[in-house]
């Protein structure tokens, strides 16, 4: 069961909470001051902690500072009869998952305290040193760790592939830091960033005097990474023509530089990345089937960050870090509402496209949180309700003139009161403030639009 411990010096609010939140089907220990709170949490296992802010001794911030040295991912729900915006920020900075003003609504406080006990949020963490950047504790995530530490050792060509800003190069670079040759170089390139004319120069190198501007010889990808790991991000950009002499050299270990007639010898591992279908290119003609078994010995699908939202929490703490530091922003958290609109967004950019997300957030950001407003999302990262409410008025352009504008602003708003009543629990006053409209306002629109 569901351990919650409730710290006030008052106690008529402890007998209170004990009662509310028993009849919801916590167990609940009480604690008049922030001392017996640190000693009841030292001998039994606390899942939620809802803390007054303003007690005689140790106040309530102090607690949650010592809280979160012993235990990082405890939930602490802040409360105050003494509302300050000062206190809020600090409260969340230090990182409280909700802050919640007194007198409060009665489904406000079961709806935070479902929400902190249902779903943890988690510092973000590295998972080793042999995956830096990769930021991942989902089953998804675990698999491709220990496929990368099985196949790493192996001289196995891989081809990695998943949509765009899912960190396929990470993934590269990870598999080649545990090979055998992760002392020699690791080069990179881009197929679809340079030129089709000097793509062929840039793989295989050229000698002196091979076309107009070639004045020296120069050393190409697969040169310069010998003994090591050549990476080629975008693999299905390759002409025809460059598809034959990789294949070449992932056949005989040879090949040719521009310009030149005599073939080179080479020791390399190829990694390969992709975000098309190469099974599709293979049908329509574009791509080698012969270079496609060749290149995917070993694959690897890095799955879209919409398939692996558990890992959200982890990635927002590690760019928020990431460029507080950057930036030289004291923004340090996010609120629990802006995680929230995170959580049900899709991200069609995925992890690259959360990344920009945030550094925007803590650019924007004037406090210390990162609020909800801060958050700039992409119209394509759909089928979530909260963006059916925002973005989708009319089905089709026929129907918004067919309907006329005022038909159509009342099915918006009855979309987005339904979902925030919902997001609150059934709570007006909590809907009210998500909708950032007064609880009078909302009774009417709910009473005119027969909202129950």
């Amino acid at each position: 069961m569901t351990r919650i411990l409730i710290v006030d010096d008052e106690l008529s609010m402890r007998e209170f909470l004990k009662i509310l939140l028993e009849k919801e089907g916590y167990a609940v220990t009480v604690a008049p001051d922030a001392a017996t709170a640190l000693e009841i949490e030292e001998k039994e296992e606390i899942q939620l902690v809802i803390t007054d802010i303003r007690m005689p001794g140790m106040n309530g911030l102090d607690l949650l500072a010592e809280l979160k040295h012993r235990t990082p991912d405890l939930p602490v729900i802040m409360i105050t009869a003494f509302a300050s915006p000062e206190d809020a920020v600090l409260a969340m900075k230090n990182g409280a998952f909700d802050y919640i003003t007194k007198p409060f609504n009665v489904d406000e406080i079961k709806a935070v305290s479902r929400a902190a006990t249902s779903r943890k949020f988690p510092v973000a963490t590295e998972t080793g040193d042999a995956f830096p950047g990769i930021i991942g504790r989902s089953p998804e995530m675990v698999k491709i760790f220990d496929l990368i530490k099985r196949i790493a050792p192996t001289p196995a060509t891989v081809l990695i592939y998943g949509e765009s800003g899912t960190g396929k190069e990470l993934v590269a670079k990870a598999i080649h830091k545990l090979s055998r040759v992760a002392d020699n170089p690791f080069v990179p390139i881009t197929c679809s960033a340079i030129p089709e004319s000097l793509l062929e120069s840039e793989l295989f190198g050229h000698v002196k005097g091979s076309f107009t501007g070639a004045i020296a010889d120069k050393a190409g990808l697969f040169q310069q990474a010998n003994s090591g790991t050549a990476f080629l991000d975008e693999i299905g950009e390759l002409t025809p023509i460059i598809q034959t002499k990789l294949l070449r050299v992932l056949q005989e270990r040879e090949f040719m530089p521009v310009g030149s007639a005599k073939t080179r010898q080479v020791n390399v591992r190829i990694i390969a990345a992709t975000n098309r279908k190469l099974e599709d290119e293979i049908m329509e003609g574009r791509f080698r089937e012969d270079l496609y078994y060749r290149l995917a010995v070993v694959p690897i699908r890095v799955p879209p960050l919409r398939e692996r939202k558990g890992d959200v929490p982890l990635l927002v703490n590690h760019f928020l870090k990431k460029y507080s530091r950057l930036l030289d922003k004291e923004v340090q958290t996010i609120s629990s509402y802006g995680l929230e609109v995170l959580m049900e967004y899709d991200f069609p950019g995925n992890v690259r496209e959360l990344e920009n997300i945030i550094e925007r957030g803590v650019a924007l950001e004037s406090s210390n949180i990162i609020l909800p407003e801060s958050l700039i999302l992409s119209r394509k990262g759909k089928n979530s309700p909260v963006k059916e409410a925002l973005f989708v008025a009319a089905e089709d352009e026929q129907e918004l003139f067919e309907r006329g504008m005022e038909d159509i602003l009342v099915k918006l708003e009855t979309k987005m009161i339904n979902h925030a009543l919902e997001k609150a629990g059934g709570s007006k006053m909590r809907a009210a403030e998500l909708l950032k409209i007064s609880f009078r306002s909302l009774r009417y629109k709910t009473k005119k639009y027969k909202i129950d």
